[in-house]
């Protein structure tokens, strides 16, 4: 049966890397329902033409006159703004691969929850942000959650879901990051480009500035809380520079459970198209005669703080992951206009946090998606005044 299926985010690195697999695919294995982007109007408008899609959205405004010149004289719908992301979002589908960075994400992902479609999640801050309010949704609407980060992926790989009382921990690895051995007086004067470097991984800037402060990682253990209803006592964090090991399930017999493979998303996103059943893809495939040696070590949190921080948020619950992540978007924002240093990342989100837990009780968590845009807010704003400060 054909699948089908809408991308929000499908100009950024997980909606190109979709679009590869779906090029790949069988003809008639999927069809284009709809597809996103913020600003990127002529790569939006060539993807619609290529892959025949009903709808287009552009969540900057500005940007819609162009898009929609783009597209005239075909049979494309044109949306703009954040409404029009949702709506387009809200177009039934059989998949809809949730990829846009950020918060911004939050809404649409929500709304084709809505419809009851299959998610599948590459947007880690609508469980970051809204962790308890977008899984009573998913509850609610019968939708189907399938992780695309490639550690949760992992994790969902191996796990023994209807036994989850024979599970001691989850195990996230990380890769290190481009800073792995970088001492933390040299920390102080790394640039952009050294931070958007990473050593095995094509990620977009905001991911990668935040795998280089090991906050990505931080995010990652809050999200693998919800998915996996695990406190953070049994979430472990273990750095593997190979990223060949993507992450690990140990049972409470001894057994530790892990999947491999090359480090590239084509694999976990792949795994979501396909499920319950597997695609073919085009990734380099292990040779375990060359592979060489795969090695571990316990993560520096006195040179990466945001994993603490993150570890910290989790388990303080109710507002502090949310505020953590609005803060940590506006310091990389900053970070990657020259504003501030790199180790003022960390800075301005452990300042943010105890700014607003001196005026607030971070236990009560937001209670729905509008109590989560405000707080998301109020975060930005308390951010930007503790950045001013540094």
């Amino acid at each position: 049966m054909t699948k089908r299926i809408t991308i929000l985010g499908s100009t950024g690195s997980i909606g190109l890397s979709t679009l590869d697999l779906l090029e790949r695919a069988a003809p008639g294995e999927f069809e284009v329902v709809g597809l996103s982007a913020h600003r990127s109007a002529a790569d939006l408008a060539a993807q619609a033409v290529k892959f025949r899609a009903q709808a287009v959205a552009i969540a900057d405004e500005s940007c819609a006159p162009e898009l929609r010149d783009a597209l005239a004289g075909t049979d494309v719908k044109v949306l703009s703004g954040a409404s029009g992301v949702a709506e387009l979002a809200s177009m039934r589908a059989d998949i809809t691969m949730a990829a846009i960075v950020g918060s911004a994400g939050l809404q649409p992902t929500l709304a084709a929850v809505e419809q009851g479609n299959t998610i599948a999640l590459a947007n880690k801050e609508c469980l970051v942000c809204a962790g308890e309010t977008f899984m009573r949704a998913v509850e609610r609407h019968g939708a189907t959650l399938l992780p695309v980060d490639s550690e949760h992926n992992a994790i969902f790989q191996v796990l023994e879901h209807d036994k989850p009382e024979g599970v001691r921990r989850l195990i996230l690895t990380a890769s290190g990051g481009p800073f792995r051995e970088t001492s933390l007086q040299e920390l102080h004067s790394v640039t952009r480009e050294n931070a958007l470097a990473h050593p095995t991984w094509s990620m977009g800037a905001k991911i990668s500035i935040d795998s280089a402060t090991l906050m990505n990682k931080g995010l990652e253990l809050i999200e693998a809380a919800w998915l996996f209803d695990r406190p953070s006592s049994e979430i472990g964090v273990v750095v593997h520079p190979q990223s060949v090991i993507h992450s690990m399930v140990e049972y409470v017999d001894g057994s530790v459970l892990s999947q491999m493979g090359s480090p590239d998303m084509r694999t976990p996103i792949a795994y979501a198209l396909g499920w319950p059943d597997r695609m073919e893809t085009p990734v380099e495939r292990l040779d375990f005669a060359t592979l060489g040696a795969l090695t571990f070590e316990e993560p520096d949190l006195v040179r990466f703080p945001a994993l603490r921080l993150a570890r910290e948020a989790l388990e303080a619950g109710g507002q502090a992951p949310c505020v953590l992540n609005a803060a940590n978007e506006v310091a990389v924002a900053d970070f990657l206009a020259g504003r501030i240093a790199f180790l003022d990342i960390a800075r301005a989100c452990e300042k943010t946090l105890d700014a607003l837990a001196k005026g607030q009780s971070f236990s009560c968590a937001p209670d729905a998606m509008a109590d989560v845009v405000a707080l998301d807010g109020l975060a930005r704003r308390a951010a930007n005044e503790q950045i001013v400060n540094l």
